[in-house]
C-alpha cells in the first residue's frame, strides 16, 4: 500500500489510499464519515430499498486498516452513524466487531451533524479532540489552524483520468478528510463551498490503489 507522506503543522501524516489518515509518531489512525447504517436510514425515511451491505463493507475496510497500522488511538471524525436511529439499529454482529476493534485502544467518537449525541456504542464521545498541536473536529471552523476535519466528502480528479475520486485536501493549516464509508457521495474540490475553506497552495491527495498527490 502506497501512502502519501507529508508534513502538516510539524506533524508527519500518512494519507492512506483507502481514505484513512495515520499519524505514526502518535500511533493514531483517523477516519471520517463512516455513515454506518445509511441504507437502513434511507429505507426508513423514504421507503426506497437499497442493498444493505455498506455497513459490513465499511467495517471490513476499517478492520483492515486497524490490522495494518495497529494504532494506539482511533479517531472517528464524525458522522460515524448515518443518524441516531441507524446507530440503534446496528446488528449485534456489527456492535461486537466494533467492540472487539476497540480492545486495547483509546477510541474517540467525534460527534457530527448526523450523530450529534453519544450512542450506546462504547468509546469516548466529544465534539473535538486535541493532540500534538492538532485539533480534530467534524466541520471546519473559521479562523482556526492545525485543524483536521471531515463533513464535506471532498473528491477530485485530473483531466483525462476518469471520474473524480474521494480525496484528502490540505493547505498549510487545514486538512479535510475524504469520507471513509462505502456508501457516501462527494463534493467536488472545485466547488465554491470547498474552495472557500482553503488558502493556496492547495493539495489534493486522491485515494484508490495508491495515494496520488496533486496541486489544485
Amino acid at each position: 500500500m502506497s501512502s502519501h507522506i507529508f508534513q502538516f503543522c510539524d506533524v508527519t501524516l500518512h494519507a492512506r489510499p483507502c481514505g484513512a489518515l495515520y499519524l505514526p509518531a502518535q500511533e493514531t489512525l483517523c477516519v471520517s464519515d463512516l455513515h454506518l447504517g445509511k441504507s437502513q436510514r434511507i429505507a426508513r425515511r423514504t421507503g426506497v430499498l437499497v442493498p444493505p451491505y455498506e455497513t459490513e463493507e465499511t467495517l471490513t475496510k476499517l478492520t483492515r486498516e486497524i490490522t495494518s497500522t495497529n494504532p494506539r488511538v482511533v479517531i472517528c471524525l464524525g458522522d460515524s452513524f448515518d443518524d441516531l436511529a441507524a446507530a440503534g439499529a446496528l446488528s449485534e454482529q456489527n456492535i461486537n466487531l466494533l467492540t472487539e476493534l476497540q480492545k486495547g485502544r483509546e477510541w474517540i467518537w467525534i460527534e457530527g451533524n448526523h450523530d450529534p449525541t453519544p450512542t450506546h456504542i462504547p468509546g469516548i464521545y466529544c465534539d473535538s479532540y486535541h493532540t500534538d498541536g492538532l485539533t480534530f473536529r467534524h466541520i471546519a471552523q473559521a479562523n482556526t489552524s492545525a485543524e483536521i476535519s471531515g463533513h464535506y466528502h471532498p473528491k477530485f480528479g485530473l483531466a483525462g483520468t476518469g471520474p473524480q475520486r474521494p480525496c484528502f485536501a490540505y493547505d498549510h493549516n487545514r486538512l479535510i478528510m475524504p469520507a471513509f464509508g462505502a456508501y457516501t457521495g462527494g463534493l467536488s474540490l472545485r466547488s465554491d463551498v470547498l474552495k472557500a475553506q482553503f488558502q493556496t497552495p492547495l493539495i489534493a491527495v486522491l485515494t484508490g490503489k495508491k495515494s496520488i498527490a496533486c496541486p489544485v
